[in-house]
C-alpha cells in the first residue's frame, strides 16, 4: 500500500491513498525511507508520527506501508543491548553512521548472523503449547535465555536439534493441527499489545531495593506498580539507579525516556563496572537500555515505554522477576501532548490529551505478577516504577494526578529534603505505600515479627514529631517535656541515621533485611531506655548525649556481616548507660 504527502506537521505528516492500512501500521516515508507510524486513519487519509527529522520531506513525496505494526525482536542478544526508542541497536547505529544517527537507517535489534548453542528440554514426540521451554541458551554467565513455544502454537515436537544455531534457523518443529511449524529462537511481537498470560494474581512479596525508606516504609511489592514524583533536582534519576543497581530483581529493563543525555551516559559507564552482589558479574549482564534522550525524536518517546514494557513481558514469559524503570513518565505524556495538539484533537487539561489517563493505565497494567503459559505452575512478575517530573514539582498537575489514581506506591520526593542534602529526598509525611498490609505476612516470615511493629513505631515517632515541630518553632526546644525531647532525639536519629542514605558509599549504598531489622530494634531500645531513665527523674541533656548515642549515628557503615553482633553490643550500651545515668539521679 502506497500513497503521498499532503501535509506536514513536524514529526506529523498526512498521506492519502491509504484506505487498505490499518491503525498502528508501520509506514517507510520519502526516499530516505523514514520510520513512521500510522496513528490516525479517516477515509484513504492516514496520519503518521514520523520517529526520525521530517526535514527535507515535501508534499507528493511517497509514503508506502509494511503492512505490520510496530514491533520488537525477542532473542538471544537482547541483554546488554542498548536500543533507542524503537529498538534500533544505537551501537550498531554509530557503526553506520558516527556519533549521530543518520536518517533512514535500519539495522536488526539482535545479530542475525551470531551463532548460540542452543540446548533441548524436550524431545521429539513430546506434547508442548505457547509458552513451554523448548530450550536454553547460555546469554551470559548471569541469564538463561529460555527459547518458548510461539504464541498460538500447540502440538507434538515432530524434531528439535542441539547445537550452535543463529536466531532465524529452525531448531525444533511442531506438528500442529494447521501443520507442521518450524520454530527458531526469534519472536517478534507488537509492541503496543500486551502478552499473554494464565493469571494475574494479587502480588504477596516485596521487592527489597536495601534502600531504607523504601523496604521499610514505603515496600514495593514485586509485580507493583510505584511513582517517584519530584522537582528537579530532588533525586529521581538517583533513586531509580539505584533500584536498578540493587533491587531484588532477576532482569533490569531501564528506559530513559526524554530525560538528558548525561544521565544515561552516567548508566552507561556504571553498569558496566558496578558488580552485581548476587551474581558476581557485571550489573549491565542482566539489564537492557532503552536510550531516548532530550535530543532524540520526540515522537520516538511514546514507542520508547511500549518498547521496553514489551521486553520486560518476554523475560517475565521466562519466569523471571524484571523490573521496568521508566525515566520519566512525563516526557512520555509530553510526546503525546504534541502529537495530539498536532492532530488538532480536543485537548484536556493543560493541553494534555484527554485519554492521557487511559494511555497510562493501559502502560501500568502491563506490569503485575502471574502465572505464565504454558505447563506447570509457573510465575513470572513485571515491577513497574516511573519517574514523574512535574513542572516546579506541583503534584496536581495532570500527569501526576493521573500516576496517582493508577499506582499503589508514592515515593514523593522533596526540595527541601533535597536541598539540606537529606537522599532519597522521599517525604515520609507525604508518601505512602498500599502494599504493607498486603505484604505483612511476608515480612512477619522472613524478617521478624518485630519488624513491622517496628515500622510503625519509627511512622509514629516522624509523625509526632511533625507536630511538636510547630512547638519548637514558636517557643524552642526547651520548652518541650523531657519524654517530648526523648521523641524529638529519637526522630531525628530515624531521619538522620536510619532514613538518610549514601548511595555512593561502598557500605551505605545497599542494607539487608536484616541489618535493617537490627537498626530498628536498636532505635526503639534507645527511646524506650531513654524514656524510661527521665522518667525516673535522670537529666535528659545527660541521658540524650551518652556516648552510645554516637555509636547509633554510625551503625549504618557497619559492614553486613559485623552488623548484627555489633549493633546487638550497642544496644546493651544503651540500656546500660540510661541505666546509669536513671540510678545517679536517684
Amino acid at each position: 500500500m502506497k500513497g503521498k504527502i499532503v501535509k506536514i506537521s513536524g514529526p506529523l505528516i498526512v498521506a492519502e491513498g491509504m484506505a487498505d492500512s490499518k491503525i498502528y501500521d508501520v509506514v517507510r516515508v520519502g526516499k530516505e525511507q523514514l520510520i513512521g507510524e500510522i496513528i490516525e486513519l479517516r477515509g484513504d487519509r492516514a496520519s503518521v508520527q514520523v520517529y526520525e527529522e521530517t526535514a527535507g520531506l515535501g508534499p507528493g513525496d511517497e509514503v508506502s506501508s509494511t503492512g505490520a505494526p510496530l514491533s520488537v525482536e525477542l532473542a538471544p542478544g537482547i541483554i546488554g543491548g542498548i536500543y533507542d526508542g524503537i529498538q534500533r541497536p544505537l551501537v550498531r547505529l554509530s557503526e553506520l553512521s558516527g556519533d549521530r544517527i543518520g536518517r533512514g537507517l535500519n539495522a536488526a535489534a539482535v545479530d542475525h548472523a551470531k551463532k548460540w548453542d542452543f540446548v533441548p528440554a524436550v524431545k521429539a514426540g513430546d506434547m508442548v503449547s505457547a509458552g513451554d521451554v523448548l530450550g536454553t541458551v547460555r546469554e551470559n554467565d548471569v541469564v538463561e535465555h529460555r527459547i518458548m513455544v510461539p504464541f498460538g502454537v500447540a502440538g507434538r515436537v515432530s524434531a528439535i536439534e542441539s547445537g550452535p544455531f543463529t536466531v532465524e534457523e529452525t531448531v525444533a518443529k511442531i506438528a500442529t493441527e494447521q501443520g507442521e511449524r518450524a520454530v527458531c529462537m526469534l519472536q517478534k511481537w507488537p509492541v503496543r499489545r500486551g502478552r499473554p498470560y494464565k493469571e494475574k494474581f494479587s502480588p504477596d512479596e516485596p521487592m527489597v531495593t536495601g534502600q531504607r525508606v523504601i523496604d521499610t516504609l514505603f515496600p514495593v511489592a514485586r509485580g507493583g506498580c510505584a511513582a517517584v514524583p519530584g522537582p528537579f533536582g530532588s533525586g529521581k534519576t538517583v533513586v531509580q539507579h539505584q533500584l536498578a543497581k540493587w533491587a531484588d530483581a532477576d532482569i533490569i529493563v531501564y528506559v530513559g525516556c526524554g530525560e538528558r543525555g548525561n544521565e544515561m551516559t552516567d548508566v552507561l559507564n556504571e553498569f558496566p563496572r558496578l558488580i552485581d552482589p548476587k551474581t558476581g558479574h557485571p550489573l549491565m549482564e542482566r539489564t537492557v537500555l532503552i536510550a531516548n534522550t532530550s535530543d532524540m525524536p520526540v515522537a520516538a518517546r511514546e514507542a520508547s515505554i511500549y518498547t521496553g514494557i514489551t521486553i520486560a513481558e518476554y523475560f517475565r514469559d521466562m519466569g523471571y522477576n524484571v523490573a521496568i524503570m521508566a525515566d520519566s513518565s512525563s516526557r512520555w505524556a509530553e510526546a503525546l501532548r504534541e502529537m495530539s495538539g498536532r492532530l488538532e484533537e480536543m485537548p484536556g487539561e493543560e493541553g494534555y490529551p484527554a485519554y492521557l489517563s487511559s494511555r497510562l493505565a493501559e502502560y501500568y497494567e502491563r506490569a503485575g505478577a502471574v502465572k505464565i503459559l504454558g505447563s506447570g505452575e509457573r510465575t513470572g512478575s513485571v515491577t513497574a516504577i516511573s519517574a514523574v517530573s512535574p513542572p516546579g514539582g506541583d503534584l496536581s498537575e495532570p500527569v501526576s494526578q493521573a500516576t496517582l489514581r493508577i499506582v499503589k506506591v508514592f515515593w514523593g520526593l522533596s526540595s527541601a529534603l533535597a536541598y539540606k542534602r537529606h537522599f532519597p529526598a522521599i517525604d515520609w509525611l507525604q508518601s505512602y505505600s498500599l502494599y504493607a498490609d498486603r505484604l505483612r505476612p511476608w515480612f512477619d516470615e522472613h524478617a521478624g515479627e518485630s519488624f513491622m511493629q517496628d515500622r510503625a513505631f519509627a511512622m509514629k515517632v516522624l509523625q509526632e514529631e511533625s507536630g511538636l515541630s510547630e512547638i519548637v518553632r514558636l517557643v524552642g526546644m526547651d520548652a518541650l517535656s523531657p519524654a517530648d525531647r526523648v521523641t524529638m532525639e529519637t526522630a531525628k536519629i530515624i531521619r538522620e541515621d536510619y532514613l538518610h542514605q549514601n548511595a555512593f558509599h561502598e557500605t551505605d549504598t545497599f542494607t539487608s533485611l536484616k541489618k535493617q531489622r537490627a537498626m530498628l530494634e536498636m532505635i526503639r531500645a534507645f527511646y524506650v531506655a531513654a524514656g524510661d531513665a527521665v522518667a525516673r527523674g535522670a537529666d535528659v541533656e545527660d541521658t540524650l548525649h551518652i556516648p552510645a548515642r554516637e555509636k547509633i549515628g554510625r551503625a549504618k557503615y557497619l559492614p553486613e556481616s559485623e552488623a548484627e553482633g555489633d549493633i546487638r553490643a550497642i544496644i546493651a550500651e544503651i540500656k546500660a548507660e540510661t541505666a546509669a545515668a536513671a540510678e545517679e539521679a536517684e
